[in-house]
């Protein structure tokens, strides 16, 4: 496999390779020397778009929160219905994990730890929780504060909790999906 003379693609591939690597061996034992073999390019080739694995990583979880950055604006200009709240969840969890993505979260799931102790990460769970912030009103009870963050976790925690890899990516969306609308449907209805 050649890298090709398109930075885009190149960058894309870089990021996909890195993200097998990193799920199969983890990001502590993959090397910059194994995702360039991978590729077919020389480590020179490789750091001429990245100089680290913190910056392969950096760069995955930067598109990552861009795609938030501009679900959270799109949601900050909507109606707080219930309708707006499905539609919220239903947009992040396409948006961040349709696709080829969910090799992100596998990822992210296998490597909690060097997320948590980078920026990027970081950033990326500070952008999660203004998700959850705008799925309910200011003024909504704590309760209801709780469910919002709670529905967003759903849609992680199908790659966290089911582990059966004959699950399939829809099956995983149905089923988070579920349950998350199971949260957002009581935000503003409790009684205290």
């Amino acid at each position: 496999m050649k890298v090709s003379d398109n930075t885009g693609d190149t960058r894309s591939r870089i990021q996909a390779v890195a993200l097998e690597l990193f799920t199969e061996h983890g990001y502590e034992k993959t090397s910059l020397r194994e995702i360039a073999e991978r590729l077919g390019v020389t480590k020179a080739a490789l750091y001429y778009h990245f100089k680290s694995k913190d910056e392969i990583v950096h760069s995955i979880v930067d598109d990552r929160i861009r795609i938030l950055d501009e679900l959270n604006k799109w949601a900050e200009d909507q109606p707080p219905t219930p309708e707006t709240r499905r539609a919220m969840l239903e947009r992040y969890m396409d948006e961040l994990f349709g696709n080829e993505n969910h090799s992100v979260m596998r990822f992210f799931e296998q490597n909690q730890t060097v997320l948590k102790n980078l920026s990027a990460g970081i950033e990326m769970r500070t952008r999660m929780m203004r998700l959850a912030e705008l799925l309910c009103r200011p003024d909504d009870s704590p309760e209801s504060r709780v469910r919002a963050a709670l529905s967003v976790f759903a849609v992680h925690s199908t790659w966290f909790a089911i582990r059966d890899p004959e699950v399939t990516i829809e099956k995983r969306r149905r089923i988070a999906l579920k349950i998350a609308y199971e949260m957002l449907d009581k935000i503003g209805t409790e009684e205290i």
